[in-house]
């Protein structure tokens, strides 16, 4: 039967055979929380949970401490695994309480920690005070809740054990990723008259990404003409609006549907990733790197511990590392692409090989079927 499907070893483990009707069961998992499907890391991962034989049923409690007692009086009918998807530790321990009661695993996507963004990140706490110590406490409790925690990074992974006390064996990294059906490579097409070539940045403008960079870079910048494009909105556009008076080759473009991204990216000659010098800066691979190698392009972006060792140390991958918060260092590395277009020509390329080779859908359900491989036994122990 298994080999007839054509079903990978983890993928045949979660089958279940049922002797008496002769049928296989499909094992189901529930979405838990207030949580946004559309958001892009909860879609790629419900798409590869279908490819993997998964169904998915979705559980919005209207109270996110209540809803163990929710889901109790609409008799939700038990699922093999419950999961928690992105930002939502609010919903966790509701559904840890009731995932226990129902002998079931619960597995917690968290995507970011609340200590991290508010201590590290923003530097709205201090990690001596009472508040930073609570939230540090509470934030620990409900990561012991989980039977898996996935990471995004290594880099995530590592905080989560060293700062959160997460078991490393509950561990288990999944990058997050592009959306392959929308993401799809194009070459460069510059020519002589589309001269000057465009430098895209998009995102949300907050401190992590560091915008303010971008600007002080094409303030510094020396080289062939080229054009810098920050797009979207958040907390530092403003500021990054004025920084720019006076800077004929900065312009900015309002945030737009996510399905013209990828034709917006294709427009572009070299993306830009993040810059931030905080320690989460270091941790992470922005949505936005992941799609632009993806379509192609080569992105500028700063070192961090949260790529695969063997991809920061390759040559010419289609990544160009910068400094954290180095703007001199940035501009130069735009100059010297620029003057270069047959070296940007080959970057691109590489670039959609580092994509296919190191973050494609199929590597990232490869990395899912591992996480949830060792969810397995504790499902049959329950049956």
């Amino acid at each position: 039967m298994a080999s007839t499907l054509g079903l990978d070893q983890a993928f045949q483990e979660r089958f279940r055979f049922d002797v008496t009707t002769r049928e296989v069961s499909v094992p189901s998992v529930l979405w838990w929380g207030r949580f946004d499907p559309g958001y892009s890391r909860n879609r790629i991962v419900r798409k590869l949970l279908g490819e993997l034989g998964w169904t998915i049923r979705d559980f919005h409690p209207r109270f996110s401490g209540l809803g163990d007692w929710e889901a109790r009086l609409r008799r939700l009918p038990r699922p093999d695994l419950v999961w928690v998807p992105c930002f939502r530790q609010r919903d966790l321990a509701a559904a840890s309480r009731w995932a226990r009661k129902q002998g079931v695993p619960l597995l917690f996507d968290p995507l970011i920690s609340a200590y991290d963004k508010q201590v590290d990140e923003r530097v709205k706490l201090n990690p001596d005070s009472p508040r930073a110590k609570r939230l540090l406490a509470w934030e620990r409790a409900l990561f012991q809740r989980a039977n898996r925690v996935l990471a995004d990074t290594p880099a995530h992974a590592d905080y989560f054990a060293r700062a959160l006390g997460v078991p490393t064996q509950k561990l288990a990294v999944v990058y997050v990723g592009a959306e392959e059906s929308r993401f799809k490579p194009e070459p460069l097409a510059f020519a002589a008259e589309r001269r000057p070539l465009e430098v895209l940045f998009y995102g949300s403008f907050i401190p992590l990404q560091a915008p303010q960079v971008v600007i002080e870079a094409a303030r510094l910048y020396r080289g062939p003409p080229v054009k810098w494009v920050l797009l979207g909105q958040g907390p530092l556009r403003k500021f990054c609006e004025e920084r720019a008076t006076g800077l004929e080759n900065v312009t900015f473009e309002d945030w737009l549907p996510y399905e013209k991204l990828p034709a917006r990216i294709h427009r572009a000659d070299m993306l830009l990733g993040v810059f931030g010098t905080t320690p989460k800066a270091g941790r992470v691979i922005p949505n936005k790197v992941f799609q632009s190698l993806a379509c192609g392009r080569p992105v500028l972006t700063r070192s961090a511990s949260a790529y695969p060792e063997a991809l920061v140390a390759a040559v010419d991958s289609g990544l160009v590392w910068t400094s954290p918060g180095d703007a001199q260092l940035l501009a130069d590395r735009v100059a010297n692409l620029a003057a270069n277009p047959d070296k940007l020509r080959q970057l691109s390329e590489a670039a959609a090989e580092t994509s296919w080779s190191y973050f494609s859908e199929s590597v990232v359900r490869q990395q899912l079927s591992n996480a949830l491989e060792g969810l397995a036994a504790r499902m049959k122990r329950h049956e």
